[in-house]
C-alpha cells in the first residue's frame, strides 16, 4: 500500500484503525470533526507562538528545547495514535514557542519575512485545497511515488548533513543555510517548498480515506495533527527561501 510521505498519515494508518473501531469505538472520524480539530490545534500554536515572540528571550536554548520537544511529540504521537487526543494540543503548544521563536529570529534581520512567510504559507494551502477539491490535482498513485520519494530523500539530506556538520564537514548544511544565497542554494529551497506543499495533498487524500473508511473518532486529531506537522514544515521553509532571497 502507498503511503503518505507524511510519516504521521497514510494509507495503514487508517486500515489499523478500522480493526480499532471493530473492537469497540463506536463513534467515527467526519471531515467536519477533523476540520475542528486543525482550527483548534491551529489557533493553539498561534497563541503559544505570540506568547514566545513577546515573552521568551530570543535564545537558542528555547527554540531547539522546543524544537527537540515536538520532535519527540511526533515520534510518540505517530507510535501511540490512541494519545492524540491529549497529546496533539501539546505539540502544537510547543511547535508555537518553537515558531515564535524562529520567527521572531527571522524578522528581527529581515523586517516584513513574518507577513510574507504567513501569508504564502495561507495562500498555498488554500490554493492546493482549492485544487484537490476540484479534482485539479489528484493523489494518484504515481503521484504519491513521487512525493514520498522526494520527500524521503530530503530527509535524508536534512541527516546526513547534520552528521556530517557534527563531525566536521559542514559543506552539505551550507548548501541549504540561509546565509548561502547562491542560485544553487535558493533552488534547492524551492524544491523542498514545493514538496513540502505536495505533501499538503497527501494530507487532503488520506484524510479523505480516512472518513470514507470510518476511522474511530480519535483520528479525527491525528489526521490534524498530521496536517499541522505538514504546515509547520511548510512555513519554516517558506522563511527560509525568503531570508536566501533577501541575501541578493
Amino acid at each position: 500500500m502507498i503511503r503518505s510521505s507524511n510519516p504521521t498519515l497514510g494509507d495503514k494508518t487508517f486500515r489499523d484503525s478500522q480493526h480499532m473501531l471493530a473492537g469497540g469505538e463506536r463513534s467515527v472520524m467526519t471531515l467536519g470533526g477533523t476540520v475542528n480539530k486543525a482550527l483548534i490545534l491551529i489557533a493553539i500554536v498561534m497563541a503559544t507562538g505570540a506568547y514566545a515572540w513577546t515573552q521568551l528571550p530570543a535564545n537558542n536554548i528555547y527554540m531547539i528545547g522546543s524544537a527537540l520537544v515536538g520532535l519527540g511529540l511526533v515520534f510518540v504521537i505517530s507510535f501511540k495514535k490512541t494519545w492524540a487526543p491529549a497529546l496533539a494540543p501539546v505539540y502544537a503548544a510547543v511547535e508555537g514557542v518553537f515558531l515564535g521563536l524562529i520567527t521572531l529570529m527571522f524578522e528581527t534581520r529581515y523586517p516584513g519575512i513574518a507577513t510574507q512567510a504567513v501569508g504564502l504559507t495561507c495562500f498555498v494551502f488554500v490554493a492546493l485545497l482549492l485544487a484537490y477539491q476540484s479534482g485539479l490535482i489528484k493523489a494518484t498513485e504515481n503521484f504519491k511515488l513521487g512525493v514520498a520519494a522526494a520527500t524521503g530523500g530530503i530527509f535524508l539530506f536534512y541527516i546526513v548533513g547534520w552528521i556530517a556538520s557534527l563531525v566536521g564537514f559542514p559543506g552539505m548544511m551550507n548548501m541549504h543555510s540561509v546565509a548561502n544565497a547562491s542560485p544553487m542554494s535558493i533552488g534547492i529551497s524551492v524544491f523542498v517548498v514545493i514538496i513540502a506543499a505536495l505533501n499538503l495533498v497527501m494530507d487532503f487524500d488520506h484524510i479523505e480515506n480516512g472518513v470514507e473508511h470510518g476511522a474511530p473518532k480519535y483520528m479525527e486529531w491525528y489526521a490534524a495533527f498530521g496536517l499541522l506537522v505538514t504546515l509547520v514544515w511548510l512555513y519554516v521553509e517558506m522563511l527560509r527561501l525568503l531570508a536566501k532571497l533577501r541575501e541578493r
